[in-house]
């Protein structure tokens, strides 16, 4: 059994809903009935989003696949009001009050889509290095809101598209920093908290995220691989010293403990997940940065962004497989131990990203309808988040409405339930709240393509890859164009 929340706790979860749902509705200016239906019938179907024409199917969809398919190809939303909506609605923060963003890509695969645009290679894991592969698709950037605890919620706050002309870092740096803009306008983060905290895998450039993203209040704290070669600082020059000043001190290569200084902090952690969890942390350690890839375009002398390196082990990892060492750079560059500890353990809450990304392709179905046009994939995309949201709003009011071999949810647990569970109670929960979309009007198809004429009209197909060649050296900038 659940536990019964507080009346007025209630009241004011269902009006935050029902606020979000009047908002959502008045972002939709073109088809917005057909796209409202839509979001419901996505909240309230039964069991896993198998096919886009399968949810006009359920109850809530008041209209035909026609109008369900028109409203994708040809419906608009107001991206900018939605993204201000999302951010406007609370969210959890992490164990020390502060917020925790993560940044991720996640791609939308459309291996045989060659009429559809804009398509890039996007890498998708396989289970050694070998088997890793590069498929067309469309990649998303998303930032999302981590919270506390073993949980699988996070708070979708932004998804952008990278295009075939798009720079990833710059894309990167421009989504947080309007993220961050629209946090600050909505009152989540107010001068005197701790600063946002970002969180970002091994393949972002945490150094220009920390250069870019400078003077606003956050700390930038990404995974590095093991092969990388950091720089201690320079040694005090003497009086007596000749020749230009040293900028960078002795090397730090992750993979070779004799080039290790002595440790700043060295903490233990017992937890119940991964035994026990040692961090070493050693301040002042800043990348050497060369004028290549992201920095070529950098004018002036190129900085040096001292930080703090730590390094994380466990005693084991839930796949039973041996654990391997991990090397986080934070851009403060001196911390103390309880800060390291706390920064460790935000990073691992990086993970819950992964829940979230299989929540929307596995049971919302964001990567099942096969579009050709990139415009009507982001409707798409944004309806799923449109939904996302509503279930994290709902987390408090639905009922656990269980499967026979399922565990009980936990009652005295905040996060009881998961997001598809959650969504399974969410048919019970809509008649309680707002339902701005009209009523359909009685209406019958056009006559289509008379019977046997060929379709004249071919759709063109476009290439996948890059469109601009982007220097990586001194080299290929000082190339001529063309």
């Amino acid at each position: 059994m659940s536990s019964v929340p507080d009346p007025v706790d209630r009241v004011e979860s269902l009006r935050r809903l029902g606020w979000f749902r009047e908002e959502f509705y008045a972002c939709l200016t073109r088809r917005s009935d057909a796209l409202f239906e839509l979001a419901d019938a996505l909240l309230c179907a039964d069991g896993p989003v198998e096919s886009l024409v399968g949810l006009s199917l359920t109850a809530e969809h008041r209209r035909g696949h026609g109008a369900l398919y028109d409203a994708i190809n040809h419906g608009r939303v107001d991206l900018g009001r939605l993204r201000r909506a999302v951010t406007t609605v609370p969210f959890p923060l992490a164990a020390d009050g502060r917020i925790v963003l993560a940044i991720d890509v996640s791609p939308w695969l459309r291996r045989e889509a060659h009429t559809s645009p804009e398509r890039l290679y996007c890498h998708v894991s396989g289970q050694t290095r070998a088997q890793d592969q590069r498929v067309p698709g469309w990649p998303y950037s998303i930032v999302a809101a981590l919270e506390t605890g073993r949980t699988s919620w996070t708070a979708i706050l932004d998804a952008v598209r990278l295009g075939p002309a798009d720079d990833e870092m710059a894309v990167a740096c421009a989504q947080l920093r309007e993220v961050i803009d629209r946090l600050i306008t909505a009152g989540h983060w107010r001068p005197g908290d701790p600063p946002i905290l970002i969180v970002t895998d091994s393949g972002y450039d945490t150094a220009r995220l920390a250069h870019d993203l400078a003077g606003l209040p956050l700390q930038i704290l990404g995974r590095l691989r093991t092969s990388r070669v950091m720089r201690l600082p320079a040694p005090q020059r003497t009086p007596t010293t000749v020749g230009r000043p040293r900028h960078h001190g002795p090397e730090l290569r992750l993979s070779d403990e004799g080039t290790w200084p002595q440790p700043a902090h060295h903490t233990r952690t017992e937890t119940r997940r991964y035994g026990m969890a040692q961090a070493v942390a050693f301040n002042r350690v800043h990348p050497r940065l060369t004028r290549r890839a992201a920095w070529i375009s950098h004018s002036g002398p190129l900085p040096i962004l001292e930080g703090t390196l730590i390094r994380l082990t466990v005693d084991r990892v839930p796949s039973g497989q041996n654990p391997k060492p991990i090397w986080l750079w934070c851009s403060t560059p001196d911390l103390s131990a309880a800060q390291v500890d706390l920064l460790w353990q935000a990073y691992l809450r990086r993970f819950d990203l992964e829940h979230t990304f299989r929540l929307l392709k596995q049971t919302l179905g964001w990567t099942r309808p096969r579009l050709r046009d990139p415009a009507a994939a982001d409707t798409w995309t944004w309806l799923i988040i449109a939904a996302h949201t509503q279930l994290r709003l709902a987390r408090s009011l639905t009922d656990d409405l269980r499967r026979p071999w399922e565990k009980p949810a936990d009652p005295t647990r905040a996060d009881r339930l998961s997001p598809a569970r959650v969504r399974r109670a969410f048919r019970n929960l809509r008649p309680q709240t707002s339902h701005p979309a009209q009523a359909p009007k009685p209406t019958r198809p056009g006559p289509g393509r008379p019977p046997g004429s060929p379709n004249r009209h071919r759709a063109p197909h476009h290439d996948v890859g890059k469109t601009i060649h982007r220097a990586r050296t001194q080299t290929d900038l000082q190339k001529p164009e063309g």
